[in-house]
């Protein structure tokens, strides 16, 4: 009983909070998404590019080195009857080709050219020996020849034959002759090309006018050659 007989009146608050409910502990464990799981793919595969791709970077940088013959062997005048680069089978050629340019190694005659064998010399069934291409096989061929020289007035290249068909001796295949009469030396070049038959153990040699005229500073500027067609 209240004071004065009056009951006791209680006071009832509608606008309370309520205190917050705890999280459910399996709310903040969803699964991951579709796209969350194709993002983890995606990383997953770029880095294993990356590793394939170091694998090949390492395999490039680590290739053994080429077995050709050394430069130290390869000087003028000794016999290569075989190709001085070692090409993969895939790379080689149909038929026999030659191609021989100029280098630091050459060593001219007075009017017989010589060839660098340390300059990326390309002989493939094809041999070189005393200055000269020698023919390992029957057959037509383009033969072509390539100059420069400093032009004092007159000068002869020719690209010349040797044969056992004329009993070891040697004839011009092609030839130019230039002659001017110029009051200073100018460089100039000369080009010879033409198709020939050619028999087993010819050989091919350059011979020109005097080769003191002959200008040497970059390989490309002599060249020589042969091909089979």
């Amino acid at each position: 009983m209240s004071k004065g007989g009056y009951p006791s009146v209680f006071m009832v608050d509608t606008h309370a909070t309520r205190p917050p409910v705890p999280l459910r502990l399996s709310q903040g464990r969803r699964r991951p998404g579709a796209a969350q799981t194709l993002l983890i793919m995606l990383v997953c595969v770029a880095l294993c590019g990356l590793a394939i791709e170091a694998c090949f970077i390492y395999r490039l940088y680590h290739l053994e080195p080429d077995t050709s013959t050394s430069h130290s062997e390869q000087i003028a005048g000794q016999d290569f009857t075989s190709s001085t680069k070692s090409p993969s089978p895939s790379s080689l050629p149909d038929k026999p080709v030659a191609h021989l340019t100029g280098g630091q190694d050459v060593v001219h005659g007075d009017k017989i050219m010589a060839w660098s064998m340390i300059a990326d010399p390309l002989l493939f069934e094809m041999g070189y020996k005393d200055k000269s291409i020698v023919i390992q096989k029957d057959g037509f061929y383009h033969v072509y020849s390539k100059v420069s020289f400093l032009d004092t007035g007159g000068f002869v290249h020719s690209v010349n034959r040797k044969t056992k068909l004329y009993l070891g001796k040697s004839f011009p295949l092609l030839m130019s002759k230039k002659y001017s009469k110029k009051s200073r030396e100018m460089r100039s070049n000369s080009y010879l090309g033409g198709v020939f038959h050619l028999k087993k153990d010819d050989a091919l040699f350059v011979e020109v006018s005097n080769t003191s005229n002959i200008v040497q500073q970059k390989s490309f500027e002599n060249i020589f050659g042969a091909f089979m067609i």
